[in-house]
């Protein structure tokens, strides 16, 4: 089956472009996000049919080998198969930027870039970034493949803001963002955020943050989302867990597209995933989501997800004890339901 990938060239040129602009305030940087917004996905019907396919395709292998005898360990899962697969996948962790499906398949994070150990789970000056933190990771020009020293729990003062071309790779430690402020992904792209413990986030603001090396801005009161997705586009959220935040779990709005949130464990949360903000923000037409594979677990009542404007694609999700709805559309242009099963308790 073939797949649609961005070509190396043009891709490159991309991203020199945008690491270029990477020291600019917000408002520049919505500038230069809202022309990538636009064209991020030029086919949304062919995306979310490779998907399918990719899935029918995995599952058939997996059977055939069960039923010829052999060992396998593929589950059927297009993103784990890919790289779960490598024994020795801790040596060969930028791998995961070529598994992501979906509309945010193309996201490539930090894999053009240095690896940054995590050392201190600290957050002393959300302005002055001590190296070694999180913080001073996420906020570089430069790309970066995020990992982390040992098992830690990050309590953030303030929003931790993202720069372009970041991946945060929680694999093989026990790493928790929580009791404080979560993840802001704004007006940036290619970013991949991947097995974090996301939980018990609370609104912060009023207060100078950096975002970037050369620039810190005054920031308003942030509503308290897990993972806050705005103007931005290229994301792949996978295989972390999320839950009890002030607002949402994984918050998309404002124009955002090219996104894959996937195989994350979502429970105990009122309004678990908004894609798109208000009825009245037309922008939000390009808004491009894929949705699969994840856990919609216990103690969770309504919007997963609350979708508006755009075209989502809802596949092979599980949904348990849901209270008071699962998924709920409005000004939809196109959309795609397939394969998942809402069941309630």
């Amino acid at each position: 089956m073939a797949t649609v990938r961005t070509d190396n060239a043009s891709s490159n040129v991309e991203t020199e472009k945008l690491q270029s602009s990477n020291n600019s305030t917000m408002a520049a940087r919505s500038e230069e996000a809202e022309p990538l917004n636009e064209h991020a996905v030029p086919d949304p019907e062919a995306v979310a049919a490779e998907v399918e396919t990719m899935i029918d395709m995995n599952i058939r292998n997996v059977t055939e080998r069960r039923k010829l005898g052999f060992f396998s360990c593929g589950t059927g899962n297009p993103i784990d198969d890919c790289w779960r697969c490598d024994p020795n996948w801790q040596k060969n962790r930028k791998r995961l930027a070529d598994c992501g499906i979906g509309f945010g398949r193309n996201a490539i994070g930090g894999r053009d870039g240095r690896f940054y150990v995590v050392t201190d789970p600290g957050d002393d000056d959300p302005v002055n970034p001590k190296p070694g933190t999180l913080r001073h990771a996420v906020i570089q020009d430069q790309p970066l493949w995020i990992v982390f020293k040992r098992d830690m729990v990050i309590k953030l003062k303030q929003e931790l803001i993202m720069n372009s071309f970041k991946t945060i790779d929680g694999r093989g430690v026990n790493v928790h963002i929580a009791n404080g402020a979560c993840i802001t992904i704004q007006f940036v792209t290619n970013v991949i955020i991947h097995g974090l413990h996301v939980h018990d986030c609370k609104p912060t603001g009023n207060a100078m943050v950096r975002s970037s090396p050369s620039h810190f801005g005054w920031r308003t009161m942030a509503d308290g989302d897990g993972i806050s997705i705005f103007g931005s586009s290229h994301i792949w959220v996978d295989h972390n867990s999320l839950s009890n935040c002030a607002d949402g779990l994984v918050d998309a709005v404002m124009g955002s597209t090219a996104i894959t949130i996937s195989n994350n464990h979502l429970t105990h949360h009122n309004e678990v995933m908004l894609l798109g903000h208000s009825d009245s923000y037309t922008r939000d037409k390009q808004m491009q989501v894929t949705i699969a594979y994840n856990h919609f677990g216990e103690g969770l009542i309504q919007r997963m997800p609350r979708c508006r404007h755009g075209y989502f694609h809802v596949v092979n999700n599980d949904y348990t004890h849901w209270e008071m709805y699962a998924i709920e559309l409005t000004n939809i242009a196109l959309e795609t339901i397939a394969e998942s099963e809402p069941e309630s308790d």
